[in-house]
């Protein structure tokens, strides 16, 4: 009734994905399910009706976990949205900033790139992807970057933007910015508060 389009939630847990598919069966709107770690979550919400799997392939860990996913994934149809932010950088590219050997836009680009050719080795293309930073100039060149780079979707945000006031300006001046620039298929807002 508000306009909204799609409904992400967090699925913390095996419970918590039975929960969301129960809710995914009795809507039409496009459910999300946002798994942290365990790829087996990410499993469970496709036995349901999940419109969309959102995983960081670098806190899943092994390959083998991302490649399950994507193999499961791809035999029901539903696209994968991958992210990177400024706090799960992997080491080599934490270590590269250390040294003054590329910025933290460059390895966010860096680090998006990797994931995606990681899923296209697989054969998965069904890819949105988001590159988000708490700052929103990184915010801004990363997906700038990223844009001119690849024609994957891009799900818009600043990450741990803040909250009150605060928050609100910084998100909307970062994904403002880009939907301005013709960037950007998916928002989130993210403030830290209730």
């Amino acid at each position: 009734e508000l306009g909204c389009d799609v409904l992400r939630f967090a699925v913390p847990d095996l419970d918590a994905a039975e929960v969301l598919g129960r809710l995914a069966a009795m809507t039409e709107m496009p459910l999300v399910a946002d798994i942290h770690f365990d790829w087996r979550i990410a499993l469970a919400c496709l036995d349901h009706p999940i419109a969309k799997i959102r995983i960081n392939p670098g806190n899943i860990g092994e390959r083998w976990k991302v490649e399950e996913v994507a193999r499961k994934a791809a035999g029901r149809g539903v696209p994968i949205r991958i992210g990177v932010n400024g706090g799960s950088l992997p080491q080599d590219l934490r270590a590269r900033i250390d040294r003054g050997e590329l910025d933290r836009a460059g390895a966010l680009v860096e680090a998006a790139e990797r994931e995606v050719a990681a899923f296209e080795e697989l054969g998965f293309a069904a890819l949105v992807v988001s590159m988000k930073a708490s700052s929103v100039e990184e915010t801004l060149e990363v997906n700038r970057r990223f844009a001119k780079l690849r024609d994957y979707p891009l799900h818009l945000g600043v990450t741990e933007a803040g909250q009150g006031e605060d928050g609100r300006v910084k998100s909307a001046m970062g994904i403002g910015a880009l939907l301005l620039d013709g960037i950007g298929d998916t928002i989130r807002v993210s403030l830290t508060e209730d």
